[in-house]
């Protein structure tokens, strides 16, 4: 009955990990995903991902002067993704409902770490009238993984 237990414990503790906090945002709202730095070392490397297909949307690599962001095929990202240089976290300007999505953070360097945030939006649904019916519930969850 112990090991049982014990193993309820675990498993309900690593589900804490992977459903943590939510937030919800509104389209036109701006996000930042945090990397928990409040520096980037020489020896790490960034790397931020979107989507199943996990897209390349930025990344660092401080020991070749790399600081740079790119879109994804459809071009959802265009001009609203900002990086920020000393910590690594990304900022996402006027959010849509089409950045609804995981987004997975890969820190490598002296520590490997893993982030993943599941980001949704608010936003409004209209009728073909253009009267607004209903608001649809999203939410930005965040997991951290020690890798």
């Amino acid at each position: 009955m112990f090991h049982v237990f014990v193993l309820f414990c675990l498993c309900w503790w690593r589900l804490i990990g992977v459903f943590g906090d939510s937030v919800s945002l509104m389209e036109g709202d701006s996000v930042t995903l945090n990397t928990d730095l409040t520096e980037i070392h020489e020896d790490d490397d960034i790397l931020w991902k979107f989507g199943a297909e996990k897209s390349q949307i930025a990344k660092i690599k401080i020991k070749k002067q790399i600081f740079c962001t790119s879109d994804v095929p459809d071009g959802r990202f265009r001009d609203r993704l900002k990086l920020d240089n000393q910590t690594g976290s990304l900022n996402i300007t006027n959010i849509t409902t089409e950045h609804t999505g995981l987004y997975e953070l890969e820190i490598s360097g002296a520590k490997k770490s893993l982030k993943t945030f599941s980001v949704s939006v608010y936003g409004e649904y209209k009728a073909g009238t253009g009267n607004v019916c209903s608001k649809m519930p999203m939410s930005c969850r965040v997991s951290n993984h020690e890798i």
